[in-house]
């Protein structure tokens, strides 16, 4: 088998990043800058297709990469991602021994104020357990998503009209298709800190799309999730804006995801 990583990046310098990033394997870089362009290069001995593309989003720039993979096996990443060396072997190996994974969700060394999973055993993943994993954590086997059809919202993500979820809408997906997602212990590398693209606080954006979001996740039993949603975020995420007008802002999310997934 062999693995390639797919990059997301924006307004980077191709060769440095790869070299900054510790590739080691074939990959696809979609750069988004101000032209529209492609290029292969052979970067430390790597296959390197480089995308460069005028458009925006990070759903966009994914399904770009995934669009134009060819190895059997692919990785996620992002441009502020840095692997370990012999990050390949570890994917390689834990689909070899998961012959029914078509994706396996790995470990990648955070900062502890980004930290939302840490995987301590390997265990099957399902539709409650799959909203913690962003994108830099999944590898697949590339005809399985192909088959499955399964692509990233352009609605959703760093440079689209709604906030993130964008992972966990992914993934949600990959299990309305069938396909079988499972963990590994196995750690990949780090994420190098940076400043959220998304994220300006607990702000009316912020719960607002976090209702459009629900919209799309658990479809009509969105209104449930959400009442969980502010009740256990009652003393951080709602502090400031308060329960009453956080769910009032979420349930209007819904409706306006409702009526997009209805057109």
């Amino acid at each position: 088998m062999k693995l390639e990583v797919l990059i997301s990046s924006l307004k980077n310098k191709p060769e440095e990043l790869i070299r900054k990033m510790h590739i080691e394997t074939d990959a696809v870089l979609v750069n988004q800058c101000d032209e529209r362009k492609r290029a292969e290069e052979k970067i430390d001995g790597c296959r390197i297709l480089i995308i460069s593309d005028d458009g925006r989003g990070v759903g966009r720039s994914r399904n770009l990469c995934l669009e134009n993979a060819n190895a059997e096996l692919v990785l996620f990443s992002d441009e502020d991602i840095i692997y370990d060396a012999g990050y390949a072997d570890k994917v390689i190996s834990a689909f070899a021994k998961r012959p029914d994974a078509d994706l396996i969700l790995f470990n990648v060394r955070v900062d502890p104020k980004r930290k939302t999973y840490w995987n301590e055993e390997e265990k099957k993943i399902g539709k409650l357990n799959c909203g913690r994993y962003p994108a830099y954590s999944i590898a697949a086997r590339r005809d399985s998503l192909v088959k499955a059809g399964v692509k990233y919202s352009l609605l959703f993500g760093g440079g689209a009209k709604y906030s993130n979820g964008e992972d966990s809408l992914f993934l949600t997906d990959c299990l309305r298709k069938g396909l079988k997602i499972f963990t590994s212990t196995e750690v990949l590398g780090e994420e190098e800190y940076r400043q959220s693209t998304w994220f300006n606080g607990f702000n009316e954006k912020y719960f607002h799309d976090r209702g459009v979001l629900f919209a799309f996740l658990y479809k009509g039993f969105a209104p449930l999730w959400a009442f969980r949603f502010v009740y256990l975020k009652r003393n951080i995420e709602t502090k400031e804006l308060g329960k009453k007008k956080a769910w009032k802002l979420i349930t209007e999310g819904i409706k306006e995801g409702k009526r997009i997934r209805e057109c």
